[in-house]
């Protein structure tokens, strides 16, 4: 089975999801979080915990640490290598994360390839299918050959690159292969909550992590430095706890403060996702179980088995 995507804002349960799925049908997963890639951010990243590892491996978690860098690029070229290792063992690459960036660096590539440009975009989105297939036969069949048919995101960004830069999408991708542009993407899954449930599920995990210690973590993490990685440092919840252990707010507010940060980011996280990944979007009852959420996607990937 090809790579499946696995999204949502934070705290919408998309991590219990893809933990119950690699199970049923022998994935590992593969986390798309640009801050779970540090080690010793484990509480405030809510990494999955040695038990949940040792039921299903997970991949791109605690690659560097807090002294180095980490970007796209590298989520790209990991994210690569990974897939080929689980594809190479016959299971399945599950990414699940909520990192938009890194979305779109694995689906659309790097290097080369110009940006969306809007304008285009528009129009090439009101354009038929059968349109945009009879061009691209025309300018670039090997990418013709290549694409899922099925995923209409991907046709529209190869017509929109060869329009842009007057060259085949598939010369273009040939000069950065390790760098993205997965044409040969999956299924993809959003999971959307009501607003009301997914407040009250970010303020109990926003309450839980300063419970599991995120105080101490991130006082451990300081005398490492934290404070110097401007990437690790901008993480919600670890920045606020900085600015409360250096004498600002009170532990009460600082509390407050990475709840409504967590909110404000989940509204932005599934803004990005609507406007920019073809997804197939499951809306989560706050009643409905882990099991029944993965069965209905299940349920969905059932007609793409083997």
């Amino acid at each position: 089975m090809k790579p499946i995507l696995l999204t949502g804002p934070t705290a919408s349960g998309k991590s219990a999801v893809a933990l119950e799925l690699a199970q049923r049908i022998g994935g590992e997963i593969i986390s798309v979080d640009s801050m779970q890639v540090y080690r010793g951010l484990d509480i405030g990243t809510a990494k999955p915990t040695a038990e949940e590892r040792s039921r299903v491996p997970h991949h791109l978690i605690d690659l560097v640490g807090l002294e180095e860098s980490f970007d796209a690029a590298r989520f790209v070229q990991a994210a690569n290598g990974a897939i080929r290792e689980i594809e190479a063992r016959g299971r399945t690459a599950i990414l699940c994360g909520g990192t938009g960036l890194y979305f779109n660096a694995w689906l659309g590539g790097l290097g080369s390839a110009p940006p969306p440009d809007p304008d285009l975009r528009t129009r090439l989105e009101a354009t038929s299918t059968p349109e945009l297939l009879e061009e691209l036969a025309r300018k670039d069949p090997v990418t013709l050959d290549q694409i899922d048919l099925q995923n209409r995101r991907r046709l529209v960004r190869a017509v929109e690159v060869i329009r842009l830069t007057g060259q085949p999408f598939s010369i273009q991708r040939a000069r950065w292969p390790e760098h993205g542009g997965n044409a040969t993407a999956g299924r993809a899954f959003g999971l959307q909550r009501d607003r009301q449930d997914l407040v009250r599920r970010i303020h109990e995990r926003v309450d839980r992590m300063f419970a599991d210690g995120l105080v101490a973590e991130t006082r451990a993490r300081l005398e490492e430095g934290l404070r110097t990685n401007r990437t690790a440092l901008q993480a919600i919840g670890y920045r606020q706890v900085v600015e409360h252990l250096d004498g600002g707010p009170s532990l009460r507010e600082t509390v407050e403060r990475v709840q409504t940060k967590t909110r404000q980011y989940a509204k932005r996280q599934l803004t990005w996702m609507q406007g920019q990944l073809d997804l197939a979007w499951i809306e989560v009852a706050a009643s409905e179980s882990t099991t029944r959420i993965t069965e209905r996607i299940l349920g969905q990937l059932d007609p793409q088995a083997g």
